[in-house]
């Protein structure tokens, strides 16, 4: 979300139940050179139709994207990032927190065993996200200002070389590692990249898509669902073909700070939305056709968080310094965890081991550190200026989608 001086509370009737409606890239440090200086074709479709080569022992499921690894468990699509399990490949890197800051343009680095800033590195204009790869391999910081991508080496903590990528607000990847997307908010659309040589393979326009900015995926990785944020709506996109499939439009359409960071329940029976003027989460068919309710949290609803049993859903309420505590399958709300004195809770994630979730504090110039077993503050960690999506490393799971850490 781009912009972020704190709107006045937007008032909202609650609904029970509703029906639908270039250039070229360098490759950056520590990956493979593109195959060819000729500039990738851009189009709203992909200029091929590749897919991923599927590992040994990774089946595809049933009806799933190709070269996806299969879903283990079909009551939790997460199964596979449950504490403790942090992949082979994973389990050397550095513990660290990487803050990056929209207005002093530099990532900050921290170490969670002393809570101790520990690098500063300046990383451009307006510092967005750290996106963990595909491979989780390496973390990129966007700028999405800037038009690059600032990537960091998690065994060391260290910064690579930046390489052009345009307008990155936020980046994903498709479940099958094929492509990243950058989400070109400022742009309206989405930019897909081969994620070795970062050459562009595609656009998808989204014209009636402002403030594009979210997104998770179905359980078979064939469709994403990315948030308007200056809409009120969603757009529905297939991952083959890269087309936009539909629109849906929130029953009440907020376009200040409208729907943002959004989740996939576990067992894929719906996405939640969290809507900042709305004050609360909207709750999406699994399907992605029509919204089916709304659940009040509170003012500012901003930021979507599994803990690792994936049996609980934190929503941060950025505007009264709130952490609301949902079922994660039900949404049924369990407590709200209120930070002493307040605060604006905005983006971050839990650490590999689900015992602390760690937030930036947007408007307040600090990250929070907080015990997922009662909210408890365990400890504010002054930052710079506008920390945003912060990261936590290293994270479980077999695979990155992207976003701040979203692992399965």
């Amino acid at each position: 979300m781009r912009r972020i001086l704190i709107p006045s509370l937007c008032l909202v009737a609650l609904a029970a139940a509703c029906s639908p409606a270039q250039q070229q890239p360098a490759p950056s440090a520590g990956t493979s050179a593109p195959a060819s200086e000729t500039s990738a074709a851009t189009s709203t479709e992909p200029s091929e139709s590749p897919t991923a080569t599927t590992a040994p022992g990774q089946l595809a499921a049933e009806g799933g994207l190709p070269g996806m690894p299969p879903v283990t468990d079909a009551h939790n699509v997460y199964a596979s990032a449950a504490a403790g399990m942090v992949a082979d490949a994973v389990k050397g890197d550095r513990p660290l927190v990487y803050v990056p800051h929209t207005r002093s343009g530099d990532v900050w680095v921290i170490d969670p065993t002393n809570f101790r800033v520990v690098g500063r590195y300046p990383a451009g204009r307006e510092l967005q996200h750290v996106v963990p790869s595909y491979d989780m391999r390496t973390l990129y910081a966007t700028d999405d200002l800037g038009d690059h991508v600032l990537p960091f080496d998690p065994k060391t903590g260290q910064p690579g070389k930046p390489f052009p990528v345009v307008d990155p607000y936020n980046m994903y990847f498709t479940p099958d590692g094929a492509f990243a997307i950058s989400v070109a908010e400022r742009m309206r659309k989405l930019v897909w990249y081969d994620p070795h040589g970062w050459q562009i393979r595609g656009e998808t326009p989204t014209p009636d898509c402002a403030g594009v900015d979210h997104a998770d995926f179905s359980p078979d990785g064939r469709t994403a669902v990315f948030t308007c944020e200056f809409a009120g709506r969603v757009a529905v996109i297939d991952i083959p073909s890269h087309r936009l499939l539909r629109m849906i439009d929130m029953p009440q359409r907020h376009t200040h700070m409208g729907p943002q960071d959004i989740k996939l329940a576990p067992d894929g029976s719906a996405y939640f939305i969290a809507d900042s003027d709305a004050g609360g989460v909207w709750v999406l068919d699994g399907a992605a056709t029509r919204v089916l309710r709304f659940i009040p949290t509170g003012m500012g609803a901003h930021g979507l968080y599994l803990d690792r049993e994936a049996r609980r859903l934190f929503v941060t309420n950025r505007h009264e310094g709130s952490v609301s505590v949902l079922d994660a399958y039900t949404g049924t709300e369990i407590t709200k965890w209120r930070m002493p004195g307040g605060g604006s809770p905005d983006m971050g994630g839990l650490t590999a081991d689900g015992s602390q979730l760690w937030l930036s504090g947007r408007y307040d110039r600090v990250v929070y550190v907080m015990s997922t077993r009662d909210g408890s503050m365990i400890t504010k960690i002054p930052v710079g200026d506008g920390p945003h999506g912060l990261c936590v490393w290293p994270q479980p799971g077999r695979y990155s989608l992207g976003h701040t850490g979203i692992t399965r």
